[in-house]
């Protein structure tokens, strides 16, 4: 016979998984009030430590809001949240060796989809949108910090242009990420160059021209992952 060895799950993994089921399957809606941790005990028969513990976990999922001296709350984990929660690890990742790297191809693989998509998806209202952007970003040219901010917008209106709440927060968490390696970009004079290349951006765009919007954000985005290794290297 062989012997297998079962972990005995904990009374708080019993109690999460339960009410994470019932979270699932409609039993708990969203904004309902969970019962009080009394009424939970008596009811799963566990400890008032087994019970916190499990809406600990359940609050770390996204699943529910816990708030000293209230009853906790159903919530559902909004995409900003799982991204949120990537954040530490993410940042751990990029300090690796390689790790500005990948991101970088990360975003370089996004980015270009959100061009080739809002070539062919966006509305005249988008369009609109983005010559706004860019009108921003071409007035912030020579004021660094103004210039970082309607950058990162520039590039945010593409991704709203998906009506993909996903997307959306891709992109803030790559734009998060990655500030460093902007910052180290913009601050050696290159905001002009990063402002045409987001002018041609927007031109093949309102062009309706997928292969150009393309193009042109991958040479935008080659170039600035080039310079950032230029810049960054060791003296």
């Amino acid at each position: 016979m062989i012997g297998v060895l079962i972990k005995q799950r904990k009374l708080s993994d019993e109690v999460a998984a339960h009410l994470e089921r019932m979270i699932r399957e409609g039993e708990l809606a969203e904004a309902d009030r969970l019962p009080s941790e009394r009424e939970l005990m008596r009811q799963f028969g566990v400890g008032r430590p087994s019970i916190r513990e499990a809406l600990l976990h359940l609050s770390k999922m996204g699943l529910v809001e816990v708030k000293s001296g209230e009853r906790a709350r159903v919530t559902r984990p909004t995409p900003q949240f799982v991204i949120d929660a990537l954040a530490g690890p993410a940042r751990h990742m990029i300090s690796a060796p390689g790790g500005v790297h990948d991101f970088q191809s990360a975003r370089l693989f996004f980015e270009v989809g959100l061009a080739r998509n809002a070539a062919v998806h966006a509305t005249p209202e988008d369009i609109e949108s983005l010559k706004e952007a860019l009108e921003l970003n071409r007035q912030s040219i020579g004021d660094l910090a103004r210039f970082e901010r309607t950058d990162v917008d520039f590039h945010y209106v593409l991704a709203v242009i998906t009506r993909n709440r996903i997307f959306t927060a891709i992109h803030a968490a790559l734009a998060e990420w990655l500030l460093e390696q902007r910052r180290t970009t913009l601050a050696k004079g290159e905001d002009r160059k990063a402002y045409q290349a987001h002018r041609e951006i927007f031109e093949a765009v309102a062009a309706r021209d997928p292969d150009a919007s393309e193009t042109a954000m991958r040479s935008h985005l080659e170039y600035v992952a080039k310079r950032y290794l230029q810049l960054a290297r060791p003296k």
